[in-house]
């Protein structure tokens, strides 16, 4: 029998000390980690911007994306994608740091905040055509309610590039070469309102039980709020939800796309097509608010059949409920007056909304409809929360949207 010394049992002790200390490792993102969700001190999603199209390349350039934190933690990772891209995306260099405060539209970083990415281990990683990359851990005190800089250098980008096209968030581009490390942002002389290769930031031990995301169109994208104020209703439910207690708050995702459907193919892949790499795939996650459909009803070729609604829906449920995530139907909020609008339209509309509420096919009901619609004109917007166009809110009815989500229905436990 081998004899055990005091030698022997010290190192042991170590290893273990040194196992607790270590962050997951990255390929944990690949199928969701769900340490948060398990009591562990794991990755986090704090921010999600979904792949909705394809832009032209950016050979020899930097871009410089400016996104806000809902959670934050004591390291970050950042996932890259070229989820569109028909060619190889060969990422030069990548880094985080925290954007000088209180100046949303500055390309400055807070100083002794800039962080080199790594994959790997490595400075730079080529990303295959359809596919998506996760960083190593950065170390860098993530902020919560803050703006980070997220630089990437793209020296022989073949395009064409994935990005989302609808940041409402300005956002930079350096055109001569590697200025990932730059603190100073001269360097950034070309504005831009997309963020670009970036789909997600995760953070490490963030004092929350994991995540939520908001899948959905347009309205969940933010169009008709204040650009780079971070006014969507996504953004405004982070702030209710900072509010709680470690065990009750979530970090919040948005994999909102203009334009997008839930039952076919368009502006981006479907909702149901883009489940599993916007929702599922995901660190952390909770829950799910499905706030979507509008599109369907009103765009070309019009869907008008509501069982295709419940079939839909049923089917990301039953897939939601499979990782342990719960799932929070939306309302479809009121379009009168806008030029998609017909009667036939709104019956479908609301024999849709009608299933989302009394069908039994989500956990819990978020009944956007009926936090924002006119009481005296019910297939309208109040007119104090219309953008303008009759379909898109201003920031005061984005407000009202975040607070018609029940934050019990997130986790499906009473919250103090």
């Amino acid at each position: 029998m081998r004899k055990v010394t005091i030698r022997h049992v010290l190192a042991a002790l170590l290893a273990v000390l040194a196992s607790a200390l270590l962050p997951f490792p990255a390929s944990a993102a690949a199928s969701g980690d769900q340490g948060t969700a398990t009591g562990r001190p794991g990755w986090t999603g704090t921010w999600e911007a979904a792949a909705s199209a394809t832009a032209t390349e950016l050979p020899g350039q930097s871009v410089r994306n400016v996104i806000h934190t809902s959670v934050g933690g004591r390291a970050a990772r950042i996932r890259v994608s070229n989820r569109l891209g028909t060619a190889a995306l060969e990422l030069g260099a990548a880094a985080v740091a925290v954007q000088e405060a209180d100046v949303p539209k500055s390309p400055n970083a807070v100083a002794g905040t800039v962080r080199t990415v790594t994959f790997g281990g490595a400075a730079s990683v080529v990303v295959p055509a359809g596919q998506d990359v996760v960083s190593d851990p950065v170390p860098l005190r993530v902020p919560s309610d803050a703006n980070l800089l997220v630089s990437l250098y793209t020296p022989n980008d073949s395009g064409p590039a994935t990005y989302h096209r609808s940041a409402l968030q300005t956002s930079f581009l350096a055109p001569d070469g590697n200025h990932t490390a730059d603190q100073d942002g001269a360097a950034y002389t070309t504005t831009t309102g997309s963020w670009y290769y970036l789909t997600g930031v995760d953070v490490l031990g963030a004092p929350a039980a994991g995540s939520v995301v908001a899948l959905g169109d347009s309205i969940t994208d933010g169009s008709g709020s204040t650009a780079s104020a971070n006014h969507r209703w996504p953004d405004r439910l982070a702030d209710r939800l900072r509010g709680l207690p470690p065990r009750a708050r979530l970090g919040v995702l948005n994999a909102g796309i203009a334009g997008n459907r839930v039952l076919l193919d368009g502006t981006g892949p479907s909702a149901l097509s883009r489940l599993d790499a916007d929702v599922l795939s995901r660190s952390g996650v909770r829950a799910l608010v499905v706030m979507e459909g509008i599109n369907d009803i009103k765009g070309s070729p019009n869907q008008t059949d509501p069982d295709a609604f419940a079939a839909a829906y049923r089917d990301m449920v039953a897939r939601a409920h499979a990782r342990g995530i719960r799932v929070v139907g939306g309302t479809i909020t009121p379009y009168g007056g806008n030029g998609g609008w017909t009667a036939a339209r709104e019956a479908v509309r609301q024999s849709v909304n009608d299933l989302i509420r009394n069908g039994g096919i989500f956990d819990a009901v978020a009944d956007f409809d009926a936090a924002v619609r006119d009481p005296g004109a019910p297939d309208r917007i109040l007119p104090a929360f219309d953008s303008g166009d009759h379909l898109h809110f201003d920031d005061a009815g984005l407000q009202a949207m975040a607070d018609a989500v029940d934050l019990h229905s997130l986790t499906g436990k009473d919250t103090p």
